[in-house]
């Protein structure tokens, strides 16, 4: 009896170690792959496919908010920004597709919702049109652009993250002799996305016949982001006037850096603000369409009620003030 134990005891231990070993070996392998595509950066991924350098252009400059004519009115400030939004967030359709897809949506789910109404018997009031068009706005318009900003403004940060250390790189290439080409098709090659693919693009450009600080002017504007702007002035600066441009960046990466830490420490002074800000802008949204799928009656038998016509859409007013309001106060410029 007790040989039987001791061969079921082995038994189980050497499962265990085989589970236990083929687990880390798959973990490790995936480790090593992950590790390996996010050194890599897009442009270059797509260059080992074998894609044409036009394609690459192509396709890192989809949703440029910078191409086509747009008017400098309300809307078309709006339309630039959404551009980029898509642009920075990696959406693989234009802004065309997208405002389509959110109308059409927009569209079917208010057509889904009056029919279920209908057919709960649930009166069709002036109220109850507008609970459905607010349900339905909040999930096909709402939802998409808070996802598509979120995005965008997280691969943002990345850029301005990783400017810095793209300057150091491009400093010490002009100090190791290489030229100003050189040097941006040495950062092209050793950082990951989103600098890596943004300075290829910038590199493919100069490679067509377009000037260096177009292309770099371009690449600002793309990103709205004015370190880059600076490197840019820099780089117009000493071709017309001369001097070392290795000192000069290098003096431009310790004022981006000081002001980085500055940008910090203010963030980290207003993140209770910002966090309310957030709270009170996504919440009350989330939670308005997490009750009414849950429970469509909670708002449709309010919403027969003839003061509910005048209250919703002050109620909808106040809040979109309150957003507009909490987003001046929380907009810091460093």
């Amino acid at each position: 009896m007790a040989t039987a134990d001791i061969i079921r005891l082995f038994l189980l231990l050497a499962v265990f170690a085989s589970v236990f070993l083929a687990s880390q070996i798959v973990l490790g392998s995936t480790a090593r792959r992950t590790v390996e595509v996010g050194l890599v950066n897009r442009r270059l991924r797509m260059i080992s496919r074998g894609a044409d350098r036009e394609d690459i252009i192509a396709e890192l400059r989809r949703n440029d908010p910078m191409l086509g004519d747009q008017p400098l009115d309300a809307f078309g400030r709006w339309m630039r920004k959404f551009r980029r939004n898509l642009m920075m967030a990696q959406v693989p359709f234009g802004p065309t597709q997208v405002l389509v897809a959110m109308i059409l949506l927009f569209l079917a789910l208010t057509a889904i919702i009056v029919s279920v109404a209908w057919f709960q018997r649930f009166a069709l009031t002036l109220g109850v049109i507008q609970l459905i068009v607010a349900v339905s706005a909040a999930v096909a318009v709402f939802t998409p652009l808070s996802v598509v900003s979120f995005l965008a403004q997280r691969k943002r940060r990345r850029m301005q993250e990783q400017f810095p250390v793209g300057l150091d790189i491009f400093v010490r290439a002009l100090r190791s002799g290489h030229p100003i080409a050189s040097a941006i098709e040495l950062l092209t090659e050793e950082m990951e996305d989103p600098i890596g693919s943004q300075f290829g693009l910038v590199s493919d450009e100069v490679s067509y016949g377009a000037e260096l600080t177009d292309a770099l002017h371009a690449m600002a504007e793309r990103w709205d982001l004015d370190d880059i702007r600076m490197f840019v002035v820099c780089l117009s600066v000493q071709n017309e006037t001369g001097g070392n441009l290795a000192e000069i960046l290098e003096n431009l990466s310790t004022v981006i850096r000081e002001r980085a830490s500055m940008y910090m420490k203010v963030r980290a002074l207003s993140s209770e603000g910002r966090m309310t800000g957030w709270l009170l802008g996504v919440l009350p949204v989330f939670t308005f369409i997490f009750l009414f799928v849950m429970n469509p009656a909670f708002y449709l038998d309010v919403a027969t009620d003839p003061i509910f016509y005048i209250g919703f859409p002050i109620m909808i007013g106040w809040y979109l003030v309150g957003i507009y309001m909490i987003r001046r106060m929380i907009d810091l410029k460093v």
